[in-house]
């Protein structure tokens, strides 16, 4: 295995050839399980097998290897869960096996998800030791009541030390924030992203608080507990949002996600452009392509939810899949306008695009470019600031 270090300075083991690839690796466990939260999470255990967990991403890293043709990765990609909990020999584990099967193509975004009180200056070392060269921060607000409310473990105080322990550490940074929480002000969260922008970061992600069925916060908005903002409500936070980050210099590239000095996430664009990527770890999802006798097929993969199930079939399996298809022609639009249209600079169509196939596809685009919600210049299909705002019901109005 090459060293942490090898890894770092680049060098990749083989040349790139192939799709534009990445590497997402799913940990499940967190401390708590915040009420807004649908992911795959489980409660943090105090001790597990690490060498089961080694032994199980050996061997879905090596089945992948042998089913893609030789390619490099651009991004690895640690989310969950809580990723930070990962033990730091397993992390680097991933990290070598990663470089040593497929190779890390010069530049390669390795990114760790942490919360603030999983870190302190020590470990940050470590992760830089061991390869990684992003974090990207679940602070949520700073806001001691807000951060209660959402159930975090962190207060304001840890919340921006931790920022700034990240940013003495990794030029290569992002952080999350939460708005339009119960009963939040508008005035509120101005006030939560002007002391976001006093941290100059290079990345900062604006997601609108969702109810997801299942969670905590759906129970409570069924029995009348939590009252939430309403559409008037939520369109005045994002073209707040909007506008005050644009004016503090970032680009809103993304319908949640903003840069600066051109610091876009690069596994997260993976998504949004239709690029290849590799799930591994319980309940992670992929896209790749793969050379099948009916020729190059796009598909769908995702693990085995549960850890122990996980463990289980990583081995027996060799790669840990509890769903494994291709998509049809008709999925592969639905994905690329779902994800494409996110983006500011949106997708490309052309005459005989699969898209035309359908008139009434065509015609709904054209009604909405004529009301002002899509523009669509030199093959260029993409969402106007007002579509963005609506992007899920201007994407299930173009797929109806």
């Amino acid at each position: 295995m090459n060293s942490p270090s090898q890894i770092k300075e680049g060098s990749p083991s083989r040349a790139a050839a192939g799709p534009t690839t990445g590497l997402y690796v799913h940990w499940p466990y967190c401390t708590r399980i915040c009420p807004y939260c649908d992911f795959n999470v489980y409660k943090n255990r105090p001790s597990l097998d690490e060498g089961a967990w080694e032994n199980a991403f050996l061997h879905t890293l090596k089945y992948w290897r042998e089913q893609l043709e030789e390619r490099q990765l651009v991004s690895l990609y640690f989310g969950g869960g809580t990723p930070s909990l990962m033990p730091p020999h397993l992390l680097g584990f991933i990290i070598e096996t990663a470089h040593e099967l497929f190779g890390l193509a010069p530049g390669a975004e390795i990114t760790l998800e942490a919360n603030p009180d999983d870190i302190d200056e020590a470990r940050l070392d470590s992760l830089a030791a061991l390869g990684v060269n992003r974090i990207s921060l679940g602070v949520q607000s700073f806001d001691d009541d807000a951060l209660k409310q959402l159930g975090r473990n962190h207060d304001g105080a840890k919340a921006r030390k931790a920022i700034e322990q990240v940013a003495a550490h990794f030029s290569n940074f992002t952080f999350d924030l939460i708005y339009a929480l119960p009963e939040q002000s508008l005035a509120h969260w101005e006030t939560t992203l002007r002391q976001a922008f006093d941290y100059q970061a290079p990345h900062m992600s604006a997601y609108q608080l969702t109810i997801e069925p299942g969670t905590a916060f759906a129970r409570q908005v069924a029995q009348g507990r939590l009252h939430i903002a309403d559409e008037h409500q939520s369109a005045q936070f994002y073209e707040r949002t909007v506008s005050l980050m644009e004016g503090a210099g970032y680009d809103h590239y993304e319908v949640s996600n903003f840069s600066r000095h051109n610091k876009r996430a690069i596994h997260n664009s993976l998504y949004w452009q239709g690029h290849d990527y590799i799930g591994i770890g319980p309940g992670a999802h992929g896209r790749v392509s793969v050379q099948t006798q009916n020729g190059l097929e796009r598909i769908a993969t995702q693990t085995h939810l549960k850890p122990e199930s996980y463990l289980t079939n990583a081995v027996s399996q060799n790669n840990g899949h509890a769903d494994y298809y291709s998509l049809t022609p008709d999925d592969q639009l639905t994905e690329r306008i779902m994800m494409g249209l996110r983006l500011s600079e949106g997708i490309t169509l052309r005459e005989g695009d699969y898209f035309f196939d359908n008139p009434d596809r065509t015609k709904a685009m054209q009604e909405m470019v004529s009301e002002g919600y899509l523009t669509f210049d030199n093959a260029r299909l993409a969402t106007t600031k007002k579509g963005r705002q609506l992007l899920n019901s201007v994407t299930a109005h173009l797929l109806a």
